[in-house]
């Protein structure tokens, strides 16, 4: 004889606990789909086109303009230069990093507990397109998942950045 897991009513409400076992079934499978649909979307996110195109191109700008300093593997150098991988900077300073790569930075930084005070140059020729690649490939390469930086939200937030440069000049 097969062993329930469900509460035992009495016998008179058969009907009810068809309903609960109905309902505890329903809940298990809305629980499975949200656990399903949250693991593949990030996935499904980072396989489309999109993604594996910013990501690629965003790979051959950061070799192009940020890997001698920061390093390929993104661990940086020592303390001149922070690291990107394993970066609580990064992590916590989404927006500051977009402006960093546009605008450059002097003074001092900290992450993860350490304190870096190397000028980092802005790299002003770069579109708003190519700051989203870069951003997308440093923000889901080594320790990073971020999945994609739509342009559209890096251009606002590279004007924001911008207009703050202007008035600090």
């Amino acid at each position: 004889m097969e062993q329930s897991n469900f509460v035992k009513l009495p016998a008179t409400s058969h009907k009810l606990q068809e309903v609960h076992r109905q309902l505890v079934i329903c809940s298990l499978k809305l629980v499975a789909f949200f656990c399903l649909l949250a693991c593949t979307s990030k996935s499904s996110e980072t396989s489309s086109p999109k993604f594996q195109q910013y990501f690629i191109q965003g790979e051959q700008l950061y070799l192009q303009h940020c890997s001698n300093c920061h390093q390929k593997n993104g661990r940086g150098l020592g303390l001149i230069y922070p690291p990107l991988d394993t970066s609580d900077y990064m992590q916590n300073n989404v927006t500051d990093v977009l402006c960093l790569i546009r605008n450059g930075k002097s003074g001092e930084v900290i992450v993860n507990g350490k304190n870096f005070n190397q000028k980092m140059p802005g790299i002003t020729t770069l579109s708003d397109l190519e700051i989203a690649e870069i951003a997308t490939y440093i923000f889901n390469s080594w320790s990073h998942k971020q999945g994609l930086l739509e342009v559209r939200e890096v251009s606002k937030i590279l004007l924001s950045c911008d207009s703050l440069a202007k008035k600090i000049d």
